[in-house]
């Protein structure tokens, strides 16, 4: 390998991160023995996320991100307010400054952290307090000459106590941040070129590396344990699967209330004058593909005056597919995509919208269920599964697993997970792989299953079958939702096979049980602009009628999803070229012969599992969700056009007893 994964392996000693809900006992199953019981009829994908919500850490990584949010900021002048006051009296001649880094709300620290604090040198750059405006930097100087100002190590201390205490009674109760119970504030270790001449201590507990921002930072910050109050997280141990039906019946009560139906009246009404977006895109991609500026200019003016983010879906669609077209005239696709990546969505956001796509849209609840129900199928009559899970992410998919595995008749198996993901920018790139890991270890604990996990960030094409451990013991199972077509489909040269192959090959040789593949059907990879363009056009107009027909149009939520998971997709498809290009989809005829040349053998499909995951779309989605089955592969899509495809797979060579 070229980068060995093993830097990158979640340590198991590792504590795990603060977690609301190890106390829950495991939930029954209703016929006692879990026998004919639908592994994800109880589909836990909302109740998951919405765990993932109520983490401390959640809110901490965004107020990293956003250190200039107005809720933070209000919250900080209130602490510099009652510091300075209590503090008045002493000398800041001559005193070193510390950055302090808060993500919770009652600041209070005991005796014996305080003392540890030493005097430390920091700038008010990355780690401190950001603001513009005058009167934030007043507070900035007025905070950095009070804390710690006292001459002896000790008074500063108890000073430094005292002003914590008298904050609790100032603070307001009805912000959001102000949430949680304590916050212990550590002096870390500066890794910057002119960083402090002493250096915070460790802290006892050893859980300074628990929880740190996804995007980048360097900075590393205690987090409280989660208070375990409020109705949102009783109801959500009380109600669990609850969620998601409320979820999905939510949409659909939205849909037909009398405002949402005026609301899309009115701008039909509205839009019978307008021009047609859809032809209009196609000429100006023409235009530019003949190298016509003036015209392309022309047009797409027009398509911007007549285009919004928060119209109907073909404005919303015309919108997004401009901004990747106006990119592409001024020649810098590849820059405005990466700008576009970098200013990433907070965990927060991401999470809310992931929750409203997995309710509004089946394929995540279809993909899951159909891999569920496989991984159940292969692993009856044995004691020990092993699933190597490409692109696990926030790793969604296996709470329900799991639980239905707690009931498993002769007792649960035990469970080995090793969750591949790309390396996340910044100083830990393991960060994302290893959060997942603690997670879900914290999840299986609850329902009495043996779990193991090992995370991975590397290059899917640098893992190869030593680096995975594979007992013959175990059932192996590998798993890919949706993230195959993201691999580069060339080599480096004519001669070397392409990391889409590579990782082929390596599947190939691990010689699974069963091998669960799913991906995006699509045409838009040619290297040719037209054709891809219009493919593009034709399958993000199905996306976007999709989240038109089962989410309000007045949706926050639904403007993320369609920003930042349609959005940006179609302007990469649209705007980037060669290498820059990050969008790769191939039809599932074309996944078939590649994975034939790949030394793979096509399963058949179970009907059983095709009639459950058939009668699930239908009785909890909108009547326009189609599924279909060809040349044994699961289809499903929107009004006909399909969209995803779902197959299982196993060595040409093996023996496989699925």
């Amino acid at each position: 390998m070229a980068a060995s994964p093993d830097d990158f392996v979640a340590d198991p000693a590792e504590p795990f991160s603060p977690s609301i809900f190890l106390d829950l006992p495991p939930t029954p199953c209703p016929d006692g023995n879990g026998e004919g019981k639908d592994p994800v009829s109880d589909d836990l994908v909302l109740p998951f996320i919405e765990r993932m919500l109520m983490e401390e850490g959640i809110h901490e990584e965004f107020f990293y991100q956003y250190p200039d949010h107005p809720t933070l900021l209000q919250a900080q002048e209130s602490y510099a307010r009652v510091l300075s006051d209590s503090t008045a009296d002493s000398s800041s001649d001559g005193i070193p400054t510390v950055s302090v880094s808060s993500g919770s709300d009652d600041l209070t620290t005991d005796a014996s952290t305080a003392s540890e604090l030493c005097p430390a040198q920091a700038q008010l750059g990355d780690a401190g307090v950001r603001s513009d405006t005058a009167a934030v930097e007043e507070m900035e100087k007025k905070a950095n000459s009070t804390m710690l100002a006292a001459v002896d190590g000790d008074h500063a201390a108890l000073a430094f106590l005292k002003g914590m205490e008298e904050a609790n009674k100032f603070l307001p109760r009805d912000i959001d941040l102000l949430r949680g119970s304590a916050t212990v504030l550590q002096v870390k270790e500066e890794a910057e070129e002119g960083s402090a001449n002493c250096r915070g201590r460790k802290n006892r507990h050893n859980w300074d590396d628990v929880l740190e921002s996804n995007f980048g930072r360097g900075r590393k910050m205690m987090a409280p344990e989660a208070e375990e109050s409020g109705e949102v997280v009783d109801e959500m141990i009380a109600n669990g699967f609850q969620l998601f039906l409320r979820e999905v019946e939510g949409l659909r009560i939205s849909m037909g209330s009398e405002a949402e139906k005026k609301s899309r009246k009115g701008i039909a009404q509205s839009t019978n004058g307008m021009v047609d977006l859809c032809t209009l895109l196609i000429h100006c991609a023409q235009a530019m593909a003949t190298d016509d500026r003036r015209s392309a200019a022309e047009l797409l003016r027009k398509i911007k005056q007549h285009s919004s983010p928060q119209g109907d879906a073909t404005q919303r669609l015309a919108h997004y597919f401009a901004e990747g077209l106006e990119a592409q005239l001024a020649g810098s696709g590849s820059l405005v995509y990466n700008s576009l990546m970098a200013k990433r969505t907070s965990v927060v956001d991401f999470l809310k919208a992931y929750r409203l796509y997995a309710a509004a849209c089946c394929f995540r609840v279809m993909a899951f269920k159909f891999a569920n129900l496989t991984i159940c199928k292969a692993i009856a009559g044995r004691k020990k599964v092993h699933i190597v899970d490409y692109g696990i992410h926030y790793g969604s998919q296996w709470p329900g697993l799991r639980k239905f595995l707690s009931v498993w008749p002769g007792g649960p198996p035990e469970v080995r997970i090793t969750g591949i993901d790309l390396p996340q920018p910044g100083f830990r790139p393991a960060s994302r792989v290893k959060e997942t890991g603690r997670r879900l270890s914290n999840y299986a604990s609850q329902f009495g299953v043996l779990f193991k996990y090992r995370g991975i960030a590397a290059k899917w094409e640098t893992v190869g079958v030593d680096d995975l451990d594979i007992d013959p013991d175990e059932v192996l199972i590998v798993n890919s939702i949706l993230h195959f077509g993201n691999l580069m489909d060339e080599g480096i040269d004519t001669s070397s096979p392409s990391p889409r192959d590579v990782v082929l090959s390596n599947i190939r040789k691990m010689r699974p049980n069963v091998f669960i593949l799913f991906i995006m059907n699509g045409t838009y990879s040619s290297p040719y602009f037209v054709p891809r363009f219009r493919e593009a056009l034709f399958h993000y107009s199905a996306m976007f009628d999709m989240m038109d027909a089962t989410t309000p149009r007045d949706s926050d939520l639904r403007v993320l999803v369609e920003r930042d998971l349609f959005g940006q997709c179609a302007q990469n498809v649209i705007a980037c070229e060669g290498l820059d290009k990050v969008e790769r989809p191939e039809t599932y005829k074309k996944w078939q012969l590649r994975n034939h040349r790949a030394g793979l053998r096509q399963l058949t499909l179970d009907t059983d599992i095709v009639m459950a995951v058939r009668e699930s779309i239908r009785d909890k989605f909108h009547e326009d969700f189609v599924t279909d089955v060809d040349h044994q592969w699961l289809l499903g899509g929107w009004k006909g056009r399909i969209l995803y495809a779902m197959s299982t797979w196993a060595a040409a060579d093996a023996i496989s007893n699925f």
